[in-house]
């Protein structure tokens, strides 16, 4: 599991337009919350997206950019920021190098099934490229304001 101040792992992946986006172009100017969520269009991932959405002018203003990962493809990405008016960015991380790479893919089990899955979780970036805030197993619900205010508090 990766601590605060430790590098973040870099990555360069796929957005809903299919655009690139790459960590090492985003730090420096930004601080990266970079949220790894389990599907799109499922309640709980839903919940916590438009939370983000609804508090991005205030992220914006504190110098931060959200990101959302997760192993959906571009296209199912797109459908699920159209459906929801989404306005943050979703990264495509198909492979799950990414997940890997952060410690968020992990076995879970539901309804007595164990399965691969990503794990809730969120990292804070400052603009050093270090982790701030390492966050594993979070609930969707109220997440979004508890990351505005630890980034305030940078």
């Amino acid at each position: 599991m990766l601590q605060p101040g430790d590098p973040a792992p870099r990555f360069s992946l796929p957005n809903a337009d299919m655009e690139r986006v790459s960590l090492d172009e985003l730090m420096g100017r930004h601080i990266c919350v970079i949220y790894f969520y389990p599907k799109d269009d499922t309640p709980g991932c839903t919940m916590e997206a438009l939370e983000f959405t609804d508090l991005q002018n205030e992220l914006e203003a504190a110098g931060a950019l959200v990101i959302g990962i997760s192993r959906d493809s571009c296209t199912s990405h797109g459908d699920f920021r159209d459906k929801h008016g989404l306005t943050v960015q979703l990264l495509a991380d198909t492979d799950g190098e990414t997940c890997d790479a952060y410690g968020v893919w992990r076995e879970k089990e539901a309804h007595g099934e164990k399965r691969m899955g990503i794990l809730r979780s969120t990292f804070i970036v400052g603009r050093d490229g270090l982790i701030h805030h390492a966050l594993y197993d979070v609930k969707p619900k109220g997440h979004a304001a508890r990351i505005l205010e630890l980034v305030r508090a940078l």
